[in-house]
């Protein structure tokens, strides 16, 4: 990884259950990338709150949503189609929809772009660039595994927010760094959040 931060990253935040992967996704990401662009639906800023007692108000900063300064971040309107993730012309690493609601799930799979999200997510599918999708639905109806199947046969990752139990946890915080570390791998970051499996002392 290089010392001066040159990525661009794109993350989308759903009215989905699970606003902490989305808050702790971004702390470990931001400090990697150049820019990151955030889109909120919204229905995103009412979860946050009730599930971490987070209020946003408008013009959203990062003080407000992550607890501190973070320069790369940006907040893009979801509704704002004048935005560079908008268009194939903008060259960026990739798309993480964090959480994201099966509704969204639907409206990309059939390519309704009726927001910034959906559209952004589009963009990535016909450009050939990541597009990571973190769905938390429990459990999942037939129509939920064909639109899950359709995205991940046009490209995308589809990668549960289901954490793992093989590392020790003292915290929920640990538990979502579980979710967090495998984004990160899948989208192209070195991650230190957890050891790799078996690894030897050190590595």
């Amino acid at each position: 990884m290089n010392s001066e931060p040159s990525r661009r990253l794109v993350v989308a935040v759903t009215g989905a259950s699970g606003a902490i992967y989305a808050v702790r996704l971004l702390r470990h990401v931001a400090p990697l990338c150049e820019r990151v662009d955030v889109i909120l639906s919204d229905t995103a800023p009412a979860v946050l709150a009730t599930e971490l007692g987070i209020t946003l108000t408008r013009p959203y900063t990062t003080q407000q949503y992550l607890g501190g300064e973070y320069p790369s971040v940006r907040f893009l309107g979801v509704k704002d189609y004048f935005t560079p993730p908008a268009s194939g012309s903008y060259v960026h690493d990739g798309m993480i929809v964090i959480p994201c609601a099966m509704g969204t799930v639907g409206r990309i799979a059939s390519g309704v772009s009726d927001d910034l999200i959906c559209r952004a997510a589009d963009v990535c599918l016909k450009e050939k660039r990541r597009l990571i999708l973190v769905p938390r639905e429990a459990p999942l109806n037939l129509i939920h595994l064909r639109n899950l199947t359709t995205l991940a046969e046009a490209g995308a990752t589809i990668l549960p927010a289901s954490p793992s139990f093989y590392h020790p946890a003292e915290s929920i915080e640990d538990l979502v760094d579980t979710v967090v570390a495998r984004v990160l791998q899948n989208a192209g970051f070195e991650q230190k959040l957890l050891p790799a499996w078996q690894a030897e002392p050190g590595q």
